[in-house]
């Protein structure tokens, strides 16, 4: 009786541990927040965070490091040689290679404190030491009520963006606008007790909209992440990555007679976020991985360009016209005859007296001063242009001298492959446009495949051939250090390294 007793309680525990490889055989996930904000830079309106996750999943480790900053490396806060020191103790001190660790910038511009890199270190360190067997589920939402594509196509057939660094062109001169991806990726990771751990999603906005008081802020995504974890409760970790940015802005970023408010639009981001996390089923999965590739684009020689814009400059200037008016006269005028309708000078019986009068005094005043008013107007115009020539030229200056100083004429630059579950994620160190990332998803083999740019440094813009033909327009195709030819030779690498996944 004892003996078959015995091998009964020898077979119940062996059922109960041949559970045991599944657990072993899924993933495992740990995650922290770490608040980086500075709060002596000035008033503050909500906090920034350096946010991990780290994975572990047979005997690969990698951690995913969302930060709230405008770039890591090349401008602000976070200098160039943050990327090192962190990859380097991370490494000594989570076992994480720096080949390993995939740090993003939402692209914020919030101000971040001096020690920003031993905090997320922390973070990093935190999210390893937390680490517990996951669940995983992968997914996806749409949002399209938000952003914009701030390239504005032209009737001339040059782009003009939309920025507050300069005028916007006149409406009559605007043709269509660029793209938007819709798409927000999800990852999303559970206890084996059912509560979320942490959602992962990925979008392509520049959250830059900023807040009423004006204060330091982590912006739209900011409040995006917040409503996630308040609303799925339970020590939820929600991580950002910022997608194919590059030419995207919020709705109302441009607009004069609007509060600049953030709040709702991360809000109604992270709505979306929460309706479609909820429908995601997560199970076991070990499915982890991840490859590096060290490619080399072509660097962009503006020589030729910065010729051509600055004979624009010259033209420009010299069509300024000289007017009877002043801005003091300028404005009132404008107004009159913007309300007068056509009798905008005096009442009307006075111009029937002075056509019954053959002096016709009215009528002649109109015409000149119509006149006069179309001629400022055409300067404020020609002036509007020469700032945006003048701001694109500063930026393509600034980068030709980069190029000529440089010692090689390709731009080495990190991409990183990952694998987690059923999606794949490539990731790039500049600010990718909107129809790169759409292009991509196209091509891959993948359904859930998502891509990050500002990730693992920063290399400014890197906009289409398309939209490279239209240097010193715009930002994107001025503030950028790459040659037309670099799309074509990054998508082909992309693509290739996403099949070997």
């Amino acid at each position: 009786m004892c003996n078959r007793w015995g091998w009964l309680v020898c077979a119940l525990c062996l059922a109960a541990t041949s559970t045991s490889p599944l657990v072993a055989a899924g993933m495992l996930a740990g995650t922290a927040a770490v608040d980086i904000t500075d709060y002596e830079s000035g008033p503050s309106n909500d906090p920034l965070y350096a946010k991990a996750i780290v994975l572990t999943s047979d005997d690969v480790r990698l951690a995913i490091v969302t930060v709230d900053a405008v770039a890591i490396g090349g401008i602000g806060r976070i200098g160039d040689d943050f990327l090192p020191l962190v990859q380097k103790r991370v490494e000594a001190e989570t076992g994480v290679a720096p080949h390993s660790l995939i740090v993003n910038a939402s692209h914020c511009h919030g101000v971040v404190r001096a020690d920003v890199a031993e905090l997320t270190i922390e973070a990093v360190k935190q999210a390893a030491a937390a680490q517990v067997p996951v669940l995983v589920g992968v997914g996806a939402a749409e949002e399209d009520g938000i952003q914009v594509n701030r390239r504005l196509r032209l009737k001339s057939g040059r782009e003009a963006d939309i920025r507050h660094a300069y005028a916007m062109p006149p409406n009559d001169e605007v043709a269509g606008l660029g793209p938007v991806d819709p798409e927000i990726g999800l990852i999303r990771f559970d206890r084996l007790d059912g509560s979320v751990l942490a959602v992962v999603y990925n979008f392509a906005c520049h959250p830059i909209q900023g807040v009423p008081s004006g204060g330091n802020t982590a912006d739209l995504v900011g409040f995006a992440s917040k409503a996630i974890e308040e609303s799925l409760g339970g020590g939820c970790t929600a991580l950002f990555l910022q997608g194919c940015a590059g030419d995207i802005n919020p709705v109302n970023y441009k607009q004069t007679n609007v509060v600049r408010d953030a709040e709702p639009l991360g809000n109604r981001l992270g709505l979306s976020v929460l309706k479609a996390v909820r429908e995601i089923t997560t199970k076991a999965d070990s499915r982890l991985g991840l490859r590096a590739k060290t490619l080399q684009l072509p660097r962009a020689d503006y020589a030729q360009q910065i010729i051509e814009l600055e004979i624009l400059q010259s033209r420009l200037a010299r069509s300024l016209s000289g007017t009877s008016l002043s801005f003091d006269t300028f404005v009132p005028l404008l107004v009159k005859y913007g309300v007068g309708g056509e009798f905008p000078s005096d009442y009307r019986h006075l111009y029937l007296r002075d056509e019954l009068a053959s002096k016709k005094g009215l009528e002649n005043l109109d015409r000149e001063n119509r006149k006069n008013l179309a001629q400022y107007i055409d300067n404020i115009r020609v002036m509007e242009e020469i700032t945006r020539v003048n701001t694109n030229l500063a930026l393509l200056k600034k980068h030709q001298a980069e190029h000529v100083a440089a010692q090689s004429r390709f731009v080495d630059v990190n991409l990183t492959t990952l694998r987690i579950a059923e999606c794949v994620l490539t990731t790039f160190p500049g600010e990718l446009t909107a129809q790169i990332g759409l292009d991509i998803k196209a091509q891959a083999r993948d359904e859930f495949t998502f891509v990050a740019g500002y990730t693992n440094g920063y290399i400014y813009y890197a906009p289409t051939t398309e939209q490279m033909l239209n240097v010193g327009g715009a930002q994107e195709d001025s503030d950028c250090i790459l040659a037309p030819r670099w799309e074509e030779f990054y998508k082909e690498a992309v693509l290739e390294e996403l099949l070997k996944m």
